[in-house]
């Protein structure tokens, strides 16, 4: 099943993720090659939200990924949501839904 965790970013998000983007990114790559990271990063124009899609069989995993994450722990990220995503279309595809 896939997940979406998107993060709300704080105004100052840009100035401030120097600081902690290192350990961040450090803590997506090792979600990645365990399987659960899919796709990850910020929206752009503005850079006012990112999102991180999980596969994984439960909401517990990019829960207690954001709950680790140092965007999150030093409040560059004012809020973050989970959600499943019913993925039906692509390769990569929960539940593939084809046409009759």
């Amino acid at each position: 099943m896939h997940y979406l965790l998107t993060y709300d970013l704080a105004p100052d998000y840009l100035e401030r993720r120097a600081e902690f983007r290192n350990e961040h990114l450090k803590l997506a790559w090792e979600s990645q090659e365990r399987g659960e990271i899919v796709l990850a990063g910020a929206l752009g124009e503005p850079a006012d939200r990112a999102l991180l899609v999980f596969n994984c069989d439960s909401p517990e995993i990019p829960q207690l990924f954001a709950a680790k994450d140092p965007y999150v722990t030093h409040g560059l990220v004012r809020a973050f949501h989970v959600r499943p995503w019913n993925t039906v279309v692509g390769d990569m595809a929960a539940t593939p839904v084809r046409p009759e």
